[in-house]
């Protein structure tokens, strides 16, 4: 199975046009360049006619070097809207990886503002919070409560090792911006891991653990479980999470 498939996609088409706008920028400085140099040569010492011959391939290469310079703007403002309206597409997520997904019971989903003992250490349903917190990539881990509330909504929660590689921080970075309506995508630390797993992914009563971390696995989790809690919000309403 290839490794960073989701980073490697996302790296090609992110940073291409970027790597293009570069270039297209280079040929106008040069452009500009070699329009002032031109410029400069156009001295009293030179004929009429090479002084008009002159001054027209100035002029040329001027109006070349400001069209190169608005393409290269126009292909980062096309590269910005392609990676804020497709990077973190849901639809991408879907790889179709076979993947073991455990049916938890469900503990029910009523609200209290008091500390609750769970059945499960890592918890997929049952009282919790009447709040919930934001989506994202978490250092520290926010209270059971909260995360239960957040799968009540549909929210995705990946729980990872402290110690977990940089490689994995970086992917677990990337699936944290994914949305689907008001559903989301937290990462949180997690030391109830169970002994011998790399990850745990929840969502409402829902479960798996890797043995070992599979990018693909998860995106599969992620685009088959997010938005399917029992109450769904709106997007316009959630705005990323801690809304409610």
């Amino acid at each position: 199975m290839e490794e960073h498939l989701l980073l490697h996609e996302q790296t090609g088409s992110t940073y291409f046009l970027l790597y293009t706008a570069a270039v297209i920028l280079l040929l106008a400085v040069l452009g500009y360049w070699y329009a002032s140099k031109w410029n400069k040569e156009n001295t009293s010492r030179l004929k009429k006619e090479e002084k008009a011959a002159l001054r027209k391939k100035t002029k040329k290469m001027r109006l070349a070097a400001h069209l190169f310079l608005s393409l290269s703007i126009i292909v980062v403002i096309v590269h910005f809207a392609i990676d804020m309206g497709k990077a973190y597409n849901i639809d991408t997520l879907n790889l179709k990886a076979e993947i073991e997904v455990n049916d938890d019971q469900n503990y029910g989903a009523e609200h209290s503002d008091d500390p609750v003992e769970y059945e499960m250490k890592i918890p997929t349903s049952g009282t919790h919070s009447p709040h919930d917190i934001q989506f994202g990539f978490y250092k520290e881990k926010p209270r059971n409560e909260l995360l239960v509330h957040n799968m009540e909504h549909g929210d995705i929660i990946i729980h990872y090792p402290k110690d977990a590689k940089p490689e994995i921080i970086e992917q677990l970075n990337y699936f944290v911006n994914f949305r689907e309506a008001g559903a989301g995508v937290l990462a949180v630390p997690d030391e109830n891991i169970p002994e011998g797993k790399a990850v745990v992914v929840t969502a409402w009563t829902k479960t798996m653990e890797l043995d070992e971390y599979d990018e693909q696995k998860v995106a599969t989790f992620i685009y088959t479980y997010i938005n399917k809690g029992p109450e769904k919000i709106p997007a316009q309403i959630r705005r990323g999470g801690g809304t409610m």
